[in-house]
């Protein structure tokens, strides 16, 4: 069944500086191409191989359904990819997806689709293994949910779609700050109420 493409797209408020610009998928020229995505995203990898077909000769894909279950899956098939990994988490992924960067040769080129924490997650293990920025695209497509870290647990607390937001590991009421940080591939949490414990806002929707 077609979905329309627009829903999954969101219009990011231009206030947060630190926020990498995400952009749109192009096909690029290259020796072999790397595609990982999850929930939505797969909507930017059918869009990529509507414009150019061929990429799908060489490409490796690994793809996270989260709560979209198998909407895409059959679509993504369809596409013969080289290879098609369909994971049941970023977590379970991570061990074939930094074998692939490890295996890598020059004219790689990285697509990368969906959720900011998934995005953020895989720019930081491909920069880490010397893929140059100049090869990773990036689409954000689906939930606008942030992937936040505690600054006094240290703790990741995934998809808060919420501020305030009760961290998942130390248990306090943090502010939702929009400070990102690229090595970690979060945005960062305070504590709201530390001078007047007890006294919690309401939370209310991001961007909303």
């Amino acid at each position: 069944m077609e979905t329309d493409r627009r829903m999954s797209k969101f219009q990011f408020p231009e206030a947060i500086k630190s926020r990498p610009v995400w952009g749109t998928l192009e096909p690029r020229a290259g020796k072999s191409h790397l595609m990982i995505a999850d929930a939505e995203g797969a909507e930017a990898l059918l869009d990529l191989a509507r414009a150019d077909a061929s990429l799908m000769s060489t490409a490796e894909i690994i793809y996270i359904p989260r709560d979209t279950g198998e909407t895409y899956v059959d679509q993504l098939s369809k596409l013969d990819p080289r290879h098609l990994y369909v994971g049941p988490s970023y977590e379970a992924a991570v061990p074939r997806l930094r074998r692939m960067l490890s295996d890598a040769h020059m004219g790689l080129q990285v697509y990368l689709a969906g959720t900011e924490g998934l995005m953020g997650q895989v720019m930081r293990e491909a920069t880490d293994a010397g893929i140059p920025h100049t090869a990773i695209q990036t689409e954000h497509r689906g939930s606008v949910a942030r992937r936040m870290q505690c600054v006094h647990c240290k703790g990741i607390t995934e998809d808060v779609i919420t501020d305030p937001f009760v961290c998942s590991h130390c248990g306090l009421n943090l502010f939702v700050r929009d400070h990102y940080s690229r090595r970690l591939a979060a945005y960062q949490g305070v504590c709201i109420d530390a001078e007047d414990p007890g006294n919690v806002p309401e939370p209310v929707r991001l961007y909303s």
